[in-house]
């Protein structure tokens, strides 16, 4: 694909996609959400590990409210059917560890476009805000999932009925975010976590993905089979069989790309 909306790059396993739209602070348009689904799912089969960022000073703005196309034919329950869920899907259903790299403001769709990701990183001056409710909505874009299970229900609802902005070290304080990062080390630190997942397990991290997203629908005894069955595959891999023998031969393990 020819991409109008983001940039895309493949090195050393890292798969970066970047939002870069900033003249608009990367608003979401219904182009740029079909080449989100589409870098992430190509991403998929040939990365080891995907980072989506922003250009500029905005990582995601949310929905681009003056997008022609998209205020055309304005049918919101359309569109975050056909639009966003797709994006979504291809960010929750990568094969392969995602992390969203927010170099500034995520509001809105934004927002849950980055808390979808398997990790979040975030910039000290970044910040995350559920905007909806200041234009009569309320969260999408995954946001009433993701936000109880990540910071708690009366978060959550503080989060979306007041739209507050939430700084990035609340967001790491409360738990929605993997780590809130000093801007001066913003981008080599989370170039180097990239880096360290491109070198890992890939089939484990796979699993590791499959189970901790399984854990929020399962029940205990259900939670059980599934992690015996994935632990099982696990066993069986050469990346185990490295992993064991590294530790035994007291060195680092080196693990098979894709």
């Amino acid at each position: 694909m020819d991409y109008q909306t983001l940039t895309y790059s493949l090195l050393d396993g890292v798969a970066t996609i970047t939002l870069n739209r900033a003249e608009k602070m990367n608003a979401l348009s219904t182009q740029m959400r079909a080449e989100i689904a589409y870098a992430v799912t190509e991403a998929g089969k040939t990365a080891r590990v995907v980072v989506l960022t922003g250009a500029g000073r905005a990582f995601c703005s949310g929905q681009d409210l003056g997008d022609r196309v998209s205020a055309a034919n304005l049918d919101l329950e359309r569109t975050l059917r056909d639009e966003y869920a797709p994006m979504l899907r291809a960010i929750t259903d990568c094969p392969v560890p995602t992390i969203a790299a927010v170099n500034g403001a995520a509001a809105g769709a934004g927002a849950n476009l980055a808390l979808a990701a398997d990790v979040v990183i975030a910039a000290e001056s970044a910040y995350f805000m559920q905007a909806f409710a200041r234009i009569g909505l309320i969260p999408d874009a995954g946001g009433t999932y993701v936000l109880p299970r990540t910071m708690g229900t009366a978060k959550a609802m503080g989060a979306a009925l007041f739209a507050d902005k939430i700084t990035a070290q609340q967001a790491d304080d409360w738990g929605m975010i993997w780590e809130a990062v000093p801007d001066a080390e913003f981008d080599a630190h989370w170039k180097a976590r990239a880096a360290h997942l491109a070198q890992g397990p890939t089939a484990a991290y796979a699993a590791i993905k499959t189970v901790i997203r399984g854990s929020w629908d399962n029940s205990m005894e259900d939670q059980l089979t599934l992690e015996a069955r994935q632990q099982g595959n696990c066993g069986k891999s050469r990346d185990f069989q490295e992993g064991v023998l590294a530790f035994t031969e007291k060195r680092a393990a080196r693990f098979e790309g894709r």
